[in-house]
Formats: structure tokens, sequence, C-alpha cells
């Protein structure tokens, strides 16, 4: 990947936010291990994530054409395909005159629905991950399902799929996208979530489907479609594979009463080091992901397991154009020097493991984690894997399990740097709230200090041990379900501080990207 600064862009009062995300060049690498088949394969992955994209935009906001015809500024277009609507990803602020802030349920659900009428409507489809809720000619609230409401481009992105699988030479391949064409066409996953675990001998992988809820912010139920179109990188695979025989034992080892960490993944687990060739909907939309951990079906979970995949080139891009030069800025010299890109990646590998470990159901007959916990549910899941992934790292690095060469305190310093640039993504999503709530807990513990030159000095010890207590405290709260306390912790710990808005203006005036955005090229 490529970075380009983008100082200059068209002079505009949204230069900054468009500049806040750096333009990287994603270019296709070596193919030549790549039949002409898989070639084609490839292509065909990329038409059905373009049709994705069509789905996403119309899921999250309405007429894309209605709104960028609306549009004279190229900047203010620009941003509005970066949020894939005219509201700011970072807090929900409108960007574009005629339109009010972004609504907590998106394009989910009637704006003019309030939570009392959607909890009194008796429909059990309401609840459901893969419907709309929208207003019939009578006004009442209807439930549309996914596969209904985008029929015309589920029926595209069926026959691109059935296309790749008549030209696949992978029998796992074919079965996994015919399954995924019924399951788009059906909006039942489970089958074609265990062929995708199932599918492990293929240079090529697809992601693509409703999977987060993060745009759902009013009840936290409903799905984004997103797709991904991934290239494995087979030796990197090969070194990460080892630890799928220790999930088990990384679940045994999480902090806290055994009593709420009792959920057993299944065995079919994987984990793949990938580069991403494209990225669509969801995936695409604002603040870019560098993992995946999927799918997040608990009786899949517990049934096959879960596939974790480390985007290798987006954690590369990051690292270079966003991490380390905030840690020049943050971080006292003597700790900056503890900054690493093999910890960042090895930070990254591990949050996402943490997603599929933990609980997933509560101990209490709440039902799941995210029926019990609601719109509280994703940031919790975030703080639990973002604080227990790095204590997964410092437990291996300490037994030399990971044979890089970094040391524990580079693994907390890079998490640290990473943890305050990430507060920049906001308190419009989960991420960023679920970073804050890290450094305000950590901050209280007395792991760091700020001092007046801005910049800080860390206790590792100290921060160790209260990811430590941070993480058994949000496995007891998802165990037993407990949204009283999560909404009062979420409230407590999730205001960003002066000191935060005080390194918000360093790094902006050092020119640090907040995130990355991506000109994708193809050979």
């Amino acid at each position: 990947m490529a970075m380009c600064a983008c100082d200059n862009a068209p002079k505009s009062p949204l230069s900054r936010k468009v500049v806040d995300y750096a333009l990287v060049t994603v270019e296709t690498p070596d193919l030549s291990g790549i039949t002409d088949n898989g070639k084609e394969v490839l292509n065909l992955y990329r038409f059905a994530a373009d049709e994705v994209n069509s789905i996403y935009w119309e899921q999250y906001f309405g007429d894309k054409d209605a709104l960028m015809g609306k549009l004279s500024d190229p900047v203010q277009k620009t941003l509005a395909e970066i949020n894939y609507g005219p509201w700011d990803r970072a807090d929900g602020k409108s960007f574009v005159d005629g339109y009010d802030d972004r609504l907590p349920g998106a394009g989910f659900y009637p704006a003019d629905m309030t939570a009392e009428e959607f909890e009194a409507w008796d429909n059990p489809d309401k609840l459901s991950p893969y419907t709309m809720i929208r207003r019939g000619e009578d006004g009442s609230l209807q439930a549309v399902w996914y596969h209904d409401a985008y029929k015309e481009s589920i029926s595209k992105i069926a026959n691109y799929l059935t296309a790749a699988a008549d030209i696949t030479i992978k029998p796992s391949v074919r079965e996994y996208l015919l399954c995924k064409v019924r399951a788009l066409q059906t909006d039942i996953y489970y089958e074609s979530s265990l062929k995708w675990l199932e599918m492990d001998d293929s240079k090529m992988d697809l992601v693509i489907g409703p999977n987060e809820t993060a745009d759902d912010q009013l009840f936290g139920i409903k799905r984004s479609y997103e797709a991904f179109v991934l290239l494995k990188d087979d030796a990197r695979t090969a070194e990460l594979m080892q630890f799928v025989s220790r999930l088990g034992e990384f679940q045994e080892n999480l902090p806290g009463d055994p009593a709420y960490k009792t959920f057993l993944p299944g065995t079919g687990s994987n984990i793949f080091s990938c580069d991403a060739l494209y990225y669509a909907g969801k995936a695409n939309a604002g603040i870019k992901v560098m993992a995946l951990n999927l799918p997040f079906d608990s009786d899949v979970q517990r049934d096959k397991g879960t596939r974790t995949i480390v985007l290798q080139n987006v954690i590369r891009a990051k690292f270079n154009s966003i991490v380390a030069p905030a840690g020049e800025v943050l971080l006292t010299p003597d700790d900056a020097m503890h900054l690493s890109s093999d910890a960042f990646y090895w930070n990254v590998v591990f949050r996402e493991v943490a997603h599929g470990l933990g609980v997933k159901e509560t101990v209490n007959a709440r039902g799941s984690v995210e029926e019990a916990l609601g719109n509280q549910a994703l940031t919790f899941e975030e703080v639990k894997s973002l604080a227990a992934g790095v204590l997964m790292v410092c437990q291996l690095q300490s037994h030399f399990d990971i044979h890089h060469i970094f040391t524990k305190e580079d693994a907390l310093t890079t998490f640290f740097t990473s943890l305050v640039r990430a507060e920049r993504f906001g308190e419009g999503s989960a991420l960023g709230r679920a970073n804050t709530m890290i450094y305000n807990y950590l901050r209280e513990a007395g792991a760091f200090e700020r001092h007046a030159s801005g910049q800080y000095s860390l206790d590792c010890r100290k921060m160790e041990n209260a990811l430590a207590n941070l993480t058994a405290l949000v496995l007891e709260t998802q165990a037993t379900g407990n949204k009283a306390f999560a909404t009062q912790f979420e409230d407590k710990y999730s205001k960003q501080s002066e000191d935060y808005k005080a390194d918000l203006m360093n790094l902006g005036l050092e020119k640090i990207p907040v995130d990355i955005r991506f000109d994708f090229k193809t050979r």
C-alpha cells in the first residue's frame, strides 16, 4: 500500500475532514500463483461486492443518487462517499444542508418511530437481525426481510457467486458459494457460515453479507451488509494457525470468575493472514477494520468456531501512516522507543481472537449477551476484545510463544498509542467509545502520567493489572446481562476528557490522519 497525504485537496470548509482520512492505494498483489479461473473468480467477487455497496447505501441512508445530485462541492461529495451518507461517523452530525443529524437507528427504522412503539409492537420478526422496519400504507409498523427489501441486488450477487462456483477448481469454494447464495436469498446463514469455516484450502476468500450491528445504535439488532475480497498469505497463515489448538487454553486463562467464561469455542476455528483487495459496504464506511472475527452467530461459534482474518496490508498502512507518527507526538522519547510494528500486528491478531472467547449466553437466563445488553453490547464487546487481546499477547510474549523481537512493554506501549489515537473515532461509534472507556479506566488506575508537554509516560505494570481487572469486569457484565450496570459504566467512562481534546489538537497540528481510505487499483 502507498499513502498520499492529500494536502492538495480543494479548499473547502470540509477539507480538514477529508484529509483526516489518508488516501491509501491498494494495488493487486502478485497473482502469478493464481490460475486464470482463479483470477476470474476474483473479478466475480468484486462485482458481487459492488452490489453490496448499493445495498448498504440504501440500507444505511437511502437514495445515494438523490444525495449526490444535491452536492456541488467535490470535497463534500468525497466526504459523503467516505461516510456513505450526509453524517460524520465520528459524531453523527450532518455536514449537508437539508439533512438532520443521524438518528440512532440510521435507516433501519422509520424516522418517526419511538422506542416505546417498537417495544409495544407484537411481531417476533422485529427482533431478527435481517429485517428492515417500515411503515405500511395505514401507518402501522411492518418487518421487511432483507432478501425482499434488496431482491434485485441480491439476485445479481447470486448470479455472480453462482458463476464463480461454476468455474472454481476448489470443491470447498463451490460448496461455500452456493450455500451463501441460498443464505442471501433466505436470510438463514447457519449452514453458509459452517461452509465458510470449512473452506480453508483456498488462496482467495470472500466475506459477504449482513454481519455487524454497529450501525444500529437504537437497539443494537440490525446487521449491515459488507464485503471483503481477500488474498491469503499462506506462510503467515501457517504461523498463526499454531495458536488455534490453544483457544481453550486462552479461554481458561482469561481474568475473572470461571463462572463467567464457560463458553467453549468450537474446534473448527482458524486464523488467516490476508491482504485486502477490496472493501465494500459497511466495511468501507468511515473507520476501516484491520481484522475480522466471524461469524457472529453464537451457535456457529459453539458448534464449529470462528475464523480470525488479519488484514496485514491494512495493519501495515495504519501503523506506518498513523500509529507510529502518533506515538512520536504522544509519548516521551523513552516510551516512544517501545513502539513496534510487530507488536501492533500481534495486538490486532489477538484482539480478534478475543472476540471468539469469553461468554456468548448469559448465565442467569437473560438470553444472549446481545439480547441482554442491547445497544451496550457492542461497546462492551469491543472493550473486552481490546483489553483481553493485549493481555494474551503479554502472556504469550512472557513465555516466548511469539517468535518475534518485541517485549511486553512494546505490546503495551503500542496498544496505548493506538488507544489514544483511536479515541478520535468519536463518541458516535462503539469502537471510539470503547477506546475512550479503556483510556479513562487506565487513567483512574494510575497506569500513565500526562506531562505538561502533552506527552505520556507509562507504568506498564499498572496498565497490565488494570486491563486484567477491566476484562474480568466486562466478562461479568456480559455473563450476567447487567444492562443497568453497563449503561452506568459506559456513561461514566465514555466521556472524552480535556486531555483528549488537547491530544486531538496536538495530533491535528502534526497532521496525523485519523484513519485511512482506499483507492483500489487493479492490474
